[in-house]
């Protein structure tokens, strides 16, 4: 907890002092400029909390009470759009109003997550127990093994999302808005991946601890098969309601049309898009970090950005989804690979514990 938020502070402190900036790098216009710096320093303030409640449901999962973690954060759904039609609709204040209620989403969901975490969880409550705050050299050298290449691997993904951005930014505002929207729209469709994955990362980890190869196993592959049947549905589903669904997120007809196109490309990749999801998961829960990291920064970069900027010069905004596409496909395959493969596992193949 000392680490996370020292960490989240460090990244909040960044957001203050370049949210001006910001807007201009990634290519926008002085139309959208001050806004979009107004919307990002707030939401970089707010991230201390969405760390907090991040970390403080991590750990309930991890103990194997997955019920609180989910029941909160669907909460923190609800009031994000709740306090979002509040401040944007009913109090007129805008980009403003978005950023506050999604912060304000955020505090009250890590109150009550971190209240579960520290005094009602049994496993893990420091009420009424001897301890320390003060950092211990082998227990953060053992969560920055485990930790680190996560970490990295999830800054360089989102440095990755915003050279797409930059890559996106030049086609002009009707493809920033229908990328933008498509993806919100998308994310119906991956979302159950993560829940899954969340579930996989916790059987996996308490099968390994309780020494249950077998079952590890068992469970991996459950996970990623399920993942995978549920995604496939819900890219069946996106693809045929990609124009009803855009036509909800916009009126102006042609991000609709640009929109429903780039969603019936990406609804192929969708299968082994789960597979990748889920897949990590089972990686995180067996405390195989670093080698999946790698991969997913390897394809990322090297397969999604490139081709996105090759393709996007001569089909626009389809060419950086059909990018996008191929790369989830590998990534899928290779995770897929190195699954089936067992090295994740002990580096063998599981076998049930004597």
């Amino acid at each position: 907890m000392v680490c996370c938020f020292l960490w989240s502070l460090t990244i909040s402190i960044i957001c203050l002092i370049i949210h001006k900036q910001l807007p201009f790098w990634l290519g926008g216009t002085v139309e959208i400029a001050r806004d979009a710096s107004l919307y990002f320093v707030m939401i970089g303030i707010f991230g201390i909390f969405f760390q907090m409640e991040g970390l403080a449901g991590s750990m309930l999962k991890s103990s194997g009470n997955m019920k609180i973690p989910s029941i909160l954060n669907i909460m923190m759904c609800v009031l994000d759009v709740v306090f979002n039609y509040i401040f944007i609709y009913i109090l007129d204040m805008g980009v403003k109003g978005a950023a506050l209620g999604t912060g304000l989403a955020e505090l009250i969901t890590a109150i009550l997550m971190l209240y579960f975490l520290l005094v009602r969880s049994k496993m893990l409550s420091l009420k009424g127990r001897r301890g320390s705050f003060r950092l211990k050299s082998d227990t953060v050298k053992t969560a920055f093994k485990i930790g680190a290449p996560m970490g990295l691997q999830h800054l360089l993904t989102g440095g990755a999302y915003v050279v797409s951005t930059m890559i996106v930014a030049p086609l002009g505002t009707v493809a920033i808005a229908a990328n933008s929207l498509a993806i919100t729209v998308e994310s119906l469709c991956y979302m159950p991946g993560f829940g899954i994955a969340e579930a996989a990362t916790t059987l996996v980890g308490q099968s390994i601890g309780a020494g249950q190869r077998l079952l590890t196993r068992s469970f991996a592959f459950m996970s990623v098969g399920l993942g995978i049947a549920i995604m496939t549905v819900m890219g069946v589903l996106m693809w045929v309601f990609a124009p009803e669904f855009m036509s909800l997120m916009s009126p102006v007809e042609e991000v609709i049309a640009l929109g429903t196109k780039v969603l019936r490309i990406e609804a192929w990749a969708e299968p082994m898009f789960a597979a990748a999801i889920v897949a990590n998961g089972v990686f995180i829960g067996a405390a195989d970090t670093l080698k999946p990291a790698m991969m997913s920064l390897a394809s990322m970069w090297c397969v999604r950005l490139s081709l996105a900027a090759l393709l996007a010069r001569e089909y626009g905004l389809p060419g950086v989804w059909t990018a996008m596409a191929i790369e989830l496909t590998l990534r899928g395959i290779l995770f897929l690979i190195r699954l089936f493969g067992g090295k994740w596992n002990g580096h063998h193949r599981p076998t049930e514990k004597a």
